[in-house]
């Protein structure tokens, strides 16, 4: 917390002093840019944008410019105040002067505001002490031991020196259970109304040897003592960027719904951070294009509840080009004809069957635009909206496989006015469903876009004959009334399931204390093999779960009788990384992929490069063969049945598991003061700690494009620069393997992160980080981009002719569609051009 004076005038020669015990600043925002008549971070914005991390009433404000100056340091008017927020006007500037961009923070009383929190209490007591904390029951907690969690990440050669663990008979308490009654875990306690978790107040410096590109000494900060302190209170974050499946074009500003509530915009790159309401079991999130080029996505997003962030990267469709259409006759629109297949289906609407939401018919020239998801297109699956769940009367969640998805708008041909249209008419052509079973299953859905559940609309009949050109084929029929904009869906349930339990490692040893937790891992059903009694090979259900502890348990689609019947492709990402599956050419190790035989060669696994070398090795293809209950060889995962998701949820690591890895020689990362990115209970406050604050991952990264015969590894090293506390002492080191451009030849390219300047963790002084940019090989540098020669030539050092190449970035050059060389370097043996420029990003990495 923070004391906070604030003095107010009550008279001309009278002032009564406030003080404002236990307050605490919020983070930075910047909602607006420098444009139109200036810069405007106001306070309802704020609120509307980021809600619960800013209070209702704040005492006081500060506000700085990007580069992390002063207003009365770049000679500029501005208004401010806690009750109305920042502004800065063109118009009110000297000559020749316009407003910077500015961020601003907010000083919140603790108490107050959404998202307060009751005051932190002391221990209560010293530890290893009995007291018992009145009143009954009483629950005994033990801290835990800061060997397993407080090494720093080296890896590759560097020391991890073994940290003395807190002596647990020294630091056992009793106290209170939460008034809630949850358990709480090993380590952690309450006092009072706090929650409190074993922590180092102290650390002390050490050093060793890394051998990485070259031998060097780095320091390491180590546990000195154990104590108690207050828990980091995690917040639970959703992060990810918005694109357009077909060109990758960002949805700028479109809009972000959590069930029916409005809760922000995407970014100008389409970017998004949500947090997760308390108590969320689904976040169905919708996001919607206002320039209404793009099908409204709607998407249920995994979230990790134990806190931190997931990244994820959702996917729209462009709406299909509408055709006029005339009213006042009967008309078809087929379902799902590109690419030359054999439509599934047809939408026929009779003639005044459009209507105006007054109910008043419309005969005039409709454009209708009718945009269908294919499953036999296995692109299309990235794309599709929600996660094919439906409540059965029961009250259970249920799943359901696809046989396609559309999405209609229909608008007057004049006006552009919504038109709605009812009855009309779905006939899905019979002869694309092979399971016989499924003729009699097959239902209309349609999507509640605030539940992000599929709701029954019709069932669908067979009806004799069709249309006088396809006399020949049977269509299975449902009436269907279009009132609102909502995604319709053919669809059966289907009861044949299980879960497929994944690991996600940091490296290919594969070892079980190097688990990755807050990986997003993705599995898509796929149809069976040709051969087999059931559709041709397409995708027919999607999943997403968070590895935790103990990895995660997919749920798939299987079948008893007939191995093969079903297929799941799986694939894994890491704040936005994909992780390496297994190999499984040219000889397949039961002992790398994590299953024993014969149950592996049941499976038939594959990694996506099995026959092609040159493709992407970052996914799986399995059969999901359901285990058999009377063979022992099947019983130990890693497919479980549907009734044992718990058995499948708690297996020991020791168990049938598949796997994915981080490739280590393309990143590896270093942290003076350690912290495990998937519990931010483990941070705490440093003046060399890489996040200075634990719910906030932001990252800077250097795209580096180098000219060279090989791929290169690209080292940031980063030491305080201007902080009197942390100038010149090292914060960590970031590596990257370069990756070949596949169109320019003697070309790669990395992105390298490196600690943003800013503030630190007392929020008190900004550090203008000084990086230092280290190729393999001897560098010199030969050029630099126009944007960050400006920059640099304000804040100096400049670049040298030197091996290393020192920037002072803490600046946000945004995401450029192009990216213009803005350093050059060389190696002097072999002529490489590096070319560098800063880019800033949100990274959830757990």
């Amino acid at each position: 917390g923070a004391l906070g004076v604030h003095l107010r005038s009550r008279s001309r020669d009278r002032c009564y002093l406030s003080l404002f015990l236990g307050a605490e600043w919020t983070s930075w925002f910047n909602i607006d840019h420098p444009g139109g008549d200036g810069d405007h971070e106001s306070l309802e914005a704020i609120k509307f944008y980021y809600r619960d991390r800013v209070c209702d009433r704040p005492v006081a404000i500060q506000a700085r410019t990007t580069e992390w100056e002063l207003p009365a340091a770049v000679g500029q008017v501005v208004h401010a105040s806690p009750k109305s927020g920042f502004r800065c006007l063109h118009r009110e500037q000297p000559p020749g002067k316009s407003c910077s961009n500015y961020h601003v923070r907010f000083l919140c009383p603790l108490g107050e505001g959404p998202g307060a929190r009751e005051p932190l209490a002391s221990c209560g007591h010293s530890l290893g002490s009995s007291t018992r904390l009145a009143p009954a029951p009483l629950l005994q907690l033990c801290c835990l031991g800061w060997g397993a969690e407080g090494r720093h990440s080296g890896s590759r050669g560097c020391p991890r020196p073994e940290e003395p663990p807190c002596s647990l008979t020294q630091h056992c308490e009793l106290c209170r259970r939460r008034a809630d009654g949850a358990r709480l875990g090993a380590g952690f306690a309450v006092v009072g109304a706090s929650l409190r978790r074993c922590q180092p107040p102290q650390r002390q410096a050490a050093a060793g040897v890394c051998k990485t590109l070259t031998p060097r000494r780095e320091p390491v900060k180590v546990v000195a003592e154990c104590g108690c302190g207050p828990c980091a209170q995690p917040r639970v974050l959703v992060q990810g960027r918005v694109t357009a499946a077909d060109t990758g074009e960002p949805l700028r500003f479109g809009h972000i719904f959590l069930g029916g509530r409005k809760v922000g915009f995407t970014g100008y790159h389409g970017s998004f951070t949500i947090e997760v309401p308390p108590d969320t079991q689904r976040l169905v999130t919708r996001f919607v294009d206002g320039q209404q080029r793009l099908v409204d996505a709607v998407r249920v997003l995994p979230f990790d509840r134990r806190g931190g962030a997931v990244y994820q990267e959702v996917k729209m469709l462009r709406k299909k080009e509408p055709v006029e259409l005339d009213g006042g006759r009967s008309n078809a629109i087929p379902l799902g004809e590109a690419g030359g297949r054999e439509p599934v289906g047809e939408l026929v609407l009779p003639a005044g069957a459009f209507l105006r939401p007054s109910g008043e018919v419309f005969n005039g020239t409709v454009k209708a635009s009718v945009t269908f998801v294919d499953p036999r297109d296995m692109a299309t699956a990235s794309a599709a909206s929600s996660d094919l769940s439906f409540a059965n009367a029961e009250g259970e969640i249920v799943p359901l496989r696809t046989y396609g998805m559309f999405a209609v708008d229909f608008r007057e041909g004049e006006s552009g006015a919504a038109l709605q249209a009812g009855p009309v008419q779905v006939r899905m052509d019979a002869g694309q469903v092979w399971m016989a079973e499924h003729l009699q299953k097959m239902k209309l859905w349609s999507l509640n876009p605030e539940s992000g559940l599929w709701e029954e609309e019709a069932v669908l009949r067979p009806a004799g004959g069709g249309r006088r050109k396809r006399e020949e084929r049977t269509f299975l029929v449902g009436n269907l009334e279009i009132r609102e904009r909502r995604l319709f869906n053919l669809d059966v349930p289907e009861d044949r399931r299980c879960f497929v339990k994944v690991r996600a490692y940091s490296n290919e040893k594969f070892n079980p204390y190097e688990q990755l937790e807050g990986v997003v891992i993705s599995l898509i059903n796929l149809e069976p093999q040709p051969g087999f009694p059931s559709n041709p090979r397409a995708w027919g259900r999607f999943d997403s779960v968070v590895t935790g502890p103990n990895g995660a348990c997919l749920p798939a689609f299987c079948d008893s009788r007939r191995p093969d019947a079903y297929t799941a492709l799986v694939s894994a990402t890491l704040g936005g990384e994909e992780l390496e599956a297994v190999a499984s050419s040219p000889k397949l190790n039961p002992n790398a992929v994590g299953v024993s035989q014969p149950y592996l060669g049941k499976l038939g696994y594959r990694r996506s490069d099995h026959d092609d070398p040159a493709l992407k090795k970052t996914a799986f293809q399995i059969n999901v063969a359901k285990p058999d209950p009377n063979n022992v060889d099947e019983s130990n995962g890693p497919v479980y049945s549907y009734r044992s998701l718990r058995e499948c949820e708690e297996a020991p690591v020791s168990a049938n598991h598949l796997r994915f890895y981080r490739v280590e020689v393309d990143k590896y990362e270093y942290n003076v003061v350690p912290f495990k990115e998937s519990d931010v209970t483990s941070w705490t406050g440093d003046y060399l700690a890489w996040w200075p604050n634990p719910q906030e991952f932001r990252a800077c990264f250097i795209k580096v494009q180098i000219e060279g015969p090989q791929e290169y590894m690209v080292r940031s090293r980063n030491v305080g620069g201007s902080h009197p506390r942390t100038r010149g002492q090292l914060y960590g080191l970031r590596d990257s393997r370069s990756v070949r451009d596949p169109l320019l030849d003697n070309t790669s390219g990395a992105c390298v992160e490196f600690k943003c300047g800013g503030m630190l963790f007392d929020q008190s002084l900004v550090d203008r980080t000084l990086v230092s940019i280290i190729p393999q090989g001897s560098c010199r540098r030969t050029a630099i981009n126009g944007l960050l020669r400006d920059y640099l030539s304000r804040h100096p050092p400049a670049f040298s002719n030197a091996r290393s190449c020192w920037i002072p970035l803490g600046h946000n050059y945004g995401w450029p569609k192009v990216n213009p060389p803005s350093v050059r370097c060389c190696i002097d043996q072999h002529p490489i051009r590096i070319a560098l420029l800063a880019e800033m990003t949100a990274r959830a990495e757990g």
